[in-house]
């Protein structure tokens, strides 16, 4: 190596691997002649082939010489081994719970064998209206879903139902991920005394989930092991209806039945800030997306929206979405608040009538979208798809209103239910939507 190294005039390299390593150092002490002559030669400013090869030979027959001494210690195998060999590592960690299970195809269709895990979830580069059902998934009537949440990065599904369960789904086949040990052996994530969860949240790593349940506590669980990292227990005096992360994942923004709103402290396990000022449940809260300052937006079925300073909780704005100056007022319920992901200083808000809002965060109104419905088609809860090209109303008709965003205008109707509809979320980067209702059925739609 040092000889050919030279030759290549990598003289710098060549010596300090001579100087350095220890199977030269070893040479240097066992045979110190030629570890001299090879000092020797790294001295030199041009390589001579002929004081570095002893006669007769050459850096081909060196090379030779060597190859037909490893070639003894070398087993030549067909390639087709190595298959059969990955093959039987599959079927032993599949017999060892390691791999989902099913059939083999299944089990290879679904696992990186390079990464040593899940495959990455693919990736839909056109946005589509959904048009049928993918799946579905029946829970019991005392078990049913309250929340519904994808993964961030388009693995997994996850569910919190209203006996304290959260479980972790492979939607692809509407099963519970056996790959996750802890789902594999029956031991879920739970609330304690069948607390009913009401809400989840994932961070952008897909490393940790937040719960929110109707008792007030919040957790915060590791999903690839299922354990809890965090816990309040007495987040909020009520229900948790809403939770999220904050941008770097230090802090927890939280919302309740209590009326208030609140940030959480993920090291310190305290309450940070507390924002009250609404007259009735705050239904969600969002971080905006101002690099000047950090604030937050909270919705409520006092039928206001409202700004708040992060830093010292003081409200900055308050307003009725969809109500001009002069209008009556109505308390209808404010339940969604979304960013637009392709204009994060504009937000979806969805109330409890036949209509969205597309608004600023000073409460401007930008765009209207409407279901047409005088009566019975008021909407329960909205999404809006990942390029922020559509956006998707669920009314207690049981149907899903599809708008186009830059319209405004009504491209679709879908019926998804024939009982109420709980909550509908998106995947991130597939035309996959999902629905839960009050009867226990989760429906996955898609093109």
């Amino acid at each position: 190596v040092v000889l050919e190294l030279l030759e290549m005039k990598e003289i710098d390299l060549a010596r300090e691997i001579l100087r350095t390593t220890e199977p030269l150092k070893l040479l240097k002490l066992e045979f110190p002649e030629k570890y001299l002559k090879l000092e020797h030669l790294c001295q030199r400013t041009v390589f001579n082939p002929s004081d570095a090869y002893e006669m007769g030979s050459s850096k081909e027959k060196r090379r030779q010489d060597l190859a037909q001494q490893l070639s003894s210690e070398v087993t030549v195998v067909p390639p087709s081994r190595l298959l059969f060999l990955l093959g039987q590592a599959l079927r032993y960690q599949s017999a060892q719970g390691l791999l989902p299970k099913g059939d083999t195809q299944l089990q290879t269709r679904g696992y990186d064998l390079f990464r040593g895990g899940r495959k990455a979830s693919r990736k839909d580069q056109e946005e589509k209206l959904p048009t049928r059902a993918a799946g579905r998934i029946q829970f019991g009537v005392t078990s049913h879903p309250e929340t519904v949440q994808f993964t961030s990065d388009g693995g997994s599904l996850v569910t919190g139902s209203v006996d304290g369960f959260i479980e972790v789904w492979d939607y692809d086949n509407c099963r519970l991920r056996q790959d996750l040990q802890y789902q594999a052996n029956d031991e879920l994530m739970m609330h304690e005394d069948q607390d009913p969860v009401l809400c989840c949240s994932v961070t952008r790593d897909s490393e940790l989930l937040v719960t929110g349940s109707k008792g007030g506590r919040v957790k915060v669980w590791k999903i690839a092991t299922g354990v809890c990292v965090r816990r309040f227990s007495r987040a909020h005096s009520m229900g948790v209806t809403s939770v999220c992360f904050s941008r770097d994942q230090s802090q927890l923004l939280t919302t309740s039945f209590d009326c208030t709103a609140r940030i959480h402290g993920l090291k310190s396990g305290k309450t940070l800030k507390e924002f009250r000022g609404h007259t009735s449940y705050v239904n969600c809260a969002v971080y905006t997306k101002d690099l000047l300052s950090v604030s937050i937006l909270t919705a409520s079925s006092d039928g206001t929206v409202r700004l708040w300073d992060a830093r010292t909780a003081e409200c900055l704005l308050s307003f009725r979405p969809g109500l001009s100056a002069g209008s009556i007022s109505r308390e209808a319920t404010v339940h969604t608040l979304q960013l637009l992901p392709s204009n994060p200083d504009h937000i979806l808000v969805a109330v409890k009538s036949s209509q969205a809002f597309i608004m600023t965060a000073q409460g401007q109104l930008v765009r209207t979208f409407s279901s047409g419905k005088q009566t019975g088609g008021d909407f329960l809860c909205a999404t809006l798809s990942p390029q922020g090209k559509w956006l998707y109303c669920v009314g207690e008709d049981g149907v899903m209103y599809t708008f186009e965003v830059q319209t405004g205008q009504l491209e679709g109707v879908l019926t998804v239910a024939e009982k109420e509809v709980i909550a509908v979320a998106h995947h991130p980067h597939r035309n996959l939507l999902t629905t839960i209702t009050e009867d226990g059925l989760l429906k996955l739609w898609k093109p």
